[in-house]
Order: C-alpha cells, then structure tokens, then sequence
C-alpha cells in the first residue's frame, strides 16, 4: 500500500510541476505589442502589453471595403520600400509608400498588398483617399517601426 500511495503522489507531483508549463504554452501572447486601426476615426494606436502607447491619425482607403477588417499578423518590414507599380526606388521623394513598408497578412496576399506605410503626400493623413492601405507621415511611421516586429498582431475595424 505504501508503494502504491508513493507512486500516485509522484503522479501528482509530476503533474502539478508540468501543467503550469503547458498551460503557459497555451496562452503566450504571440507579440508584445498590438496596434488598432480605426477607421470610422482614421487612428492608430500601437499598444505596449496592453497598455496604450502612442496613437497617430492615419488615412485609410477610400471606400470601407478597401481596408480590410480583421485581425492579421505583420510578415513583411522593409525599409525604404521600392514602389513597383511605377519603378519608384525607395528613398525616392517621388515613392507614395514614403520611407517604411510593414507588411500584414490579409488572406490570400503575402504580405506585400496590404500594409502601413509612410507617404510622400503627408496632406491627405487623416482622410480616407487609399487604395486598402494604412499611410502615415513617414516620421510616424519610422517610430512605429523601430517597436514592430514580424509577428506583432495587427486588428482594423469600423
């Protein structure tokens, strides 16, 4: 009888020391930072574990079905992004994507059609004039660079 008691409190000792892992594992939050776009407002806040940081007036697209809801995930940085649809370099004052390309996953795109990028007409920040895309002034969109990383999850709603 006393094997049999020793080896279920090794049981539950086992259990109690692997269970807090697991449970730990379970609800790990991807990224320590959250940014929250808002259309209906034109904002963006960057949140630092959970906790509001720093909110920017951006501008959004044209029509409310051109910036995707949801929630997605950034897999695409680039500094000073190349504009291919007209062969504009980065660093160009000419390139609307301004000076930095965070690129989120909306499904079925990689990264590279849906993103928050600065801009080269700083005026039209604070409207909705994009084509689906988040546009910043390029000094907003650098500080917000610096504190994103692939991963960092990414919601736009109404």
């Amino acid at each position: 009888m006393r094997l049999y008691s020793g080896f279920l409190a090794g049981l539950f000792l086992l259990a109690a020391l692997f269970a807090p892992m697991h449970h730990a594992q379970i609800h790990q939050p991807m990224s320590d930072s959250y940014i929250l776009i808002d259309k209906s407002e034109n904002k963006l806040t960057y949140y630092y574990y959970k906790q509001p940081i720093r909110t920017f007036k951006v501008a959004t697209g044209a029509n409310p079905a051109d910036t995707p809801n949801g929630v997605f995930e950034v897999v695409m940085m680039v500094k000073n992004p190349w504009y291919l649809k007209k062969n504009i370099p980065g660093g160009d004052p000419d390139n609307p994507l301004g000076v930095r390309w965070i690129g989120i996953e909306v499904p079925g795109t990689d990264g590279s059609k849906y993103g928050i990028h600065g801009t080269n007409r700083p005026d039209s920040i604070g409207n909705h004039v994009s084509a689906g895309c988040v546009r910043m002034t390029n000094g907003d969109v650098s500080w917000l660079y610096d504190r994103v990383k692939v991963g960092t999850l990414v919601e736009i709603v109404d």
